[in-house]
């Protein structure tokens, strides 16, 4: 899927302190096109820090940030203040972007799943719902890399994984590359490629499946391990409006409650 051999953006060596106190040293890692990169670490381990030195936000003291020509970066923040009294629906935030057309906005509200809340209030949609319009706003002008500040953020677990299943379909739909910022360190989405754990330095990184039995990795959760793994999870099935399971491999329809196998997950 992912294609490394010419990097969108690549942080190396980057290092930063304030006030004599270290934030960030010796930190180095690449992100390229089809390429989720997942960083996780804990409150104060520069994680925001490294995200504005990527995005240009901030200068690090020492190291090199290599963005590829002509590269164009949509950005999710982890969420936005607007006023209640301020009369505008989806469509319309959407449309604030510079340069943003009907037919754009349209696109992107469908590529997320928001078209149904396109003339709703934006105060109004539920937090899925707007961490959705806000992966949409990202993705107007077809960015080649889009940088997700905690996109999971205050959403449910079912919640989690339609929005991981979302950036796996963008990511696969659009070709762009992904940066994933997390502070849960206990799960990451399956469909990440690599996982970078950030504690001011670079404590270890790899592939997801990989990253847990990291010693780094134990030691930057305190040693607090036990009943706690990184997750993945693949379902067999899916429900349609009715909330009948259709397989994923036959489509052939099961009606829940007639066999046990219409709930069974493969993992």
């Amino acid at each position: 899927m992912s294609d490394t051999s010419s990097p969108l953006i690549d942080l190396e060596n980057i290092s930063l302190s304030f006030s004599g106190r270290v934030v960030l040293s010796e930190v180095s890692f690449s992100v390229s096109r089809g390429e989720i990169v997942t960083l996780i670490g804990p409150n104060g381990a520069g994680k925001s820090t490294i995200m504005r030195i990527a995005l240009g936000l901030q200068q690090p003291d020492r190291g090199q940030v290599r963005r590829a020509p002509g590269i164009s970066i949509g950005y999710m923040p982890q969420k936005i203040m607007i006023e209640d009294i301020l009369p505008l629906t989806v469509r319309g935030f959407l449309l604030l972007r510079p340069e943003t057309t009907e037919a754009d906005a349209d696109e992107v509200m469908a590529l997320t799943g928001i078209a149904h809340v396109a003339k709703s209030p934006v105060q109004r949609v539920s937090g899925g719902e707007m961490q959705r319009v806000l992966m949409a706003r990202a993705l107007l002008g077809h960015p080649d890399l889009i940088v997700l500040d905690e996109p999971v953020q205050g959403v449910d677990i079912a919640g989690q994984e339609e929005l991981y299943r979302l950036i796996a379909l963008v990511r696969q739909t659009q070709n762009c590359g992904v940066l994933m910022i997390s502070h849960d360190l206990h799960m990451v989405m399956a469909g990440t490629d690599k996982v970078v754990c950030l504690n001011r330095h670079i404590c270890c990184s790899g592939a997801p499946e990989n990253i847990q039995d990291h010693p780094e990795y134990h030691a930057l959760l305190g040693g607090k391990l036990e009943g706690i793994a990184l997750y993945t999870h693949h379902h067999d099935h899916s429900h349609d409006s009715d909330g009948n399971v259709v397989t994923h491999k036959s489509k052939e329809k099961i009606v829940d409650g007639h066999g046990e196998e219409g709930c069974s997950h493969d993992g």
